[in-house]
């Protein structure tokens, strides 16, 4: 039998190694900004096109390289972090494997200008695809200047699964938030497209984080500090009433490395203990500092995973750090989260059914497949006891039997101020306020964006909403949308808009700025499902606007509902997924008291 085992060429190995560090464009800012770390650099300035599709150029001015170290980076396994075996359980650079500049010179055209800063001329060197183009001496400013131009151009299956612009730029905003939280004392600009996105100051961390996440932040913050002689922990926590429903602004640090660990984030959970409901996540900024040689971050690639020797120990250090800097600066449980939510409601927060229910009138919409539904209406209802089956497209491709007669003369009633139950001719519905009302509201946003544009009420003070750089950028390119939706928006300085007005139909005392807020949070959670972008603007402002479990409906408030549910084109199921209502048939329900 011939030999079949063969060396693969090294642009073949390279392309395959580069499929585990460079993952997306965020992946070689990460590596890149680095490496700029770990030249000492002070100012790090990132420019970016089409979120990095195009461009990515990390500048920096730290100690550069000289002509053969300029051209060795890119040879696999190349490194000036370690020289043996001993230096991988002491490692306290960023980057120590001598992978990344290799993996991303296999799958660009990179072009790098370096020069140190005993040298008179620097170095320029352009690769594409593992290939050396040039190498030449020419004037540069001491430090290094990376642009990688047309990431994966020899790779199209990889590109092609690269996701939409907004999504991809959010990633890299999050990679580069990571690094400049780590490193405080350095100048961070970034540029995307032509505008500046960020210009962060050298200073401490707490100007660090208010100049990433806005200046409502400044206020939300706990510091938390403590230090034994094994682990020092510092940075901080955000209070509970800033927590969020999804798992965002969680970051911990291992000397000053990003990393990602379930089991510390659920240490700093458990220490708001009774301070949060179970679906609700609390932020933080934590920077933990162990002996280099109790850690192992030779796990993966990536350099995001970290195996303790004491990871029991480094767990009940978290949580009892972060509940004595809660204790220290008197946050206490105030809010008693099994509490009867019929309390919380009163009778002066009930909207009034024109105002809850104004969008279109229900005659205007096509009713012809729930028609057979209202016959034997004018009889009484004990004498309603056949069952009419009604085959109803549910809009996914299936179908589904509806056999029943709507409330069958009685009205409906609400239980725990949740469901809204409804008695018809062959047993009775269950019907999800929460969720009825999303799908409606669902339905009249797809409408809005198709060309129905939805009526604005006016605010009697116009308010201001500020936001991140990235999510900035974000609601800048959906002015347009939020503007069919109903919302009266405009740009007003750096990261800010103002609000106008919002859409009408909602409850009263609705807040515009939190609802945009919202809106703007559910789109960004959506963006990785690739929904296209009205579906995706209509799912969020109807999560966002729809009324909570909780509120108490008044009958008119509870047949209107159930009326515009049942006139939607899919009255089944939610935007998300979830049922809206629950049938259950009289024959059943007697079977279960056989």
């Amino acid at each position: 039998m011939a030999d079949i085992i063969r060396l693969l060429p090294d642009h073949i190995a390279n392309q395959i190694a580069a499929g585990e560090v460079i993952q997306r464009p965020a992946s070689v800012v990460k590596e890149l900004m680095e490496n700029a770390i770990d030249a000492a650099s002070t100012e790090i300035k990132i420019v970016l096109k089409d979120s990095g599709k195009t461009l990515i150029q990390v500048i920096d001015n730290g100690c550069g390289m000289t002509e053969s170290d300029a051209r060795m980076c890119f040879e696999r396994h190349a490194t000036s972090k370690i020289r043996n075996t001993d230096d991988l359980f002491h490692i306290r650079t960023k980057g120590f494997r001598g992978e990344a500049l290799a993996s991303i010179a296999a799958i660009a055209h990179v072009e790098m200008t370096t020069r140190t800063s005993d040298a008179e001329l620097g170095t320029h060197i352009i690769i594409h695809g593992s290939k050396l183009n040039k190498q030449e001496f020419v004037q540069s400013p001491r430090g290094t200047n990376f642009a990688i131009k047309n990431l994966f151009y020899n790779v199209p299956a990889r590109r092609k699964f690269l996701k939409s612009d907004p999504v991809e730029l959010r990633h890299l905003l999050e990679e580069i938030h990571r690094v400049a939280l780590a490193h405080p004392d350095v100048l961070f600009q970034v540029y995307h497209n032509g505008n500046e996105l960020y210009h962060l100051p050298a200073g401490n961390l707490k100007q660090r984080i208010v100049s990433i996440f806005g200046k409502a932040w400044n206020e939300k913050l706990i510091p938390v500090h403590e230090a034994s002689d094994t682990i020092g922990i510092e940075g901080f926590i955000l209070k509970a009433d800033a927590a969020k429903r999804n798992p965002g602004d969680q970051y911990i640090f291992v000397n000053k490395r990003y990393i990602k660990s379930n089991y510390l984030n659920h240490a700093v959970r458990m220490g708001f203990e009774q301070l949060l409901p179970a679906d609700q996540y609390p932020g933080y900024f934590i920077f933990l500092e162990l002996d280099p040689s109790t850690i192992d971050i030779n796990v993966h690639p990536t350099k995001t995973e970290i195996k303790f020797d004491e990871e029991k120990l480094i767990y009940n250090y978290v949580r009892v750090c972060v509940k004595h800097a809660l204790g220290k600066f008197l946050v206490a449980p105030t809010l008693d989260f099994e509490l009867d939510t019929n309390s919380l409601h009163k009778a002066d927060h009930r909207v009034e059914s024109e105002r809850l229910y104004s969008g279109p009138k229900l005659e205007t919409v096509n009713l012809s497949h729930w028609q057979e539904i209202y016959k034997g209406m004018e009889k009484p209802a004990e004498m309603q006891v056949e069952s009419q089956q009604m085959t109803i497209e549910s809009g996914m491709g299936e179908t589904q039997q509806a056999g029943f007669v709507h409330f069958a003369g009685k009205d409906p009633y609400q239980l725990h101020s949740a469901y809204i139950l409804c008695h018809m001719k062959n047993g009775f519905i269950l019907v999800d306020q929460q969720y009825a009302h999303e799908r409606i509201l669902y339905e009249e946003n797809l409408r809005s964006l198709q060309g129905n544009k939805r009526a604005v009420q006016r605010e009697l003070f116009a308010m201001n909403v500020e936001f991140d750089a990235a999510t900035a950028t974000l609601v800048l390119s959906l002015i347009p949308k939020l503007t069919d939706l109903g919302f009266e928006i405009g740009e007003f300085g750096k990261n800010t808009f103002v609000v106008h007005g919002l859409p009408a139909g909602l409850e009263s005392g609705t807040n515009a700025v939190e609802l945009l807020k919202a809106t703007v949070v559910n789109y960004m959670e959506n963006m990785e499902f690739q929904l296209g972008t009205d579906i995706n603007m209509a799912r969020s402002l109807a999560k966002s606007a729809c009324m909570k479990r909780g509120k108490v409906l008044s009958i008119t408030e509870m047949k209107g509902l159930v009326d515009k549910l049942f006139a939607c084109e899919t009255p089944f199921t939610s935007p998300s997924g979830h049922k809206t209502f629950v049938h259950y048939d009289l024959d059943d329900i007697k079977k279960q008291f056989k």
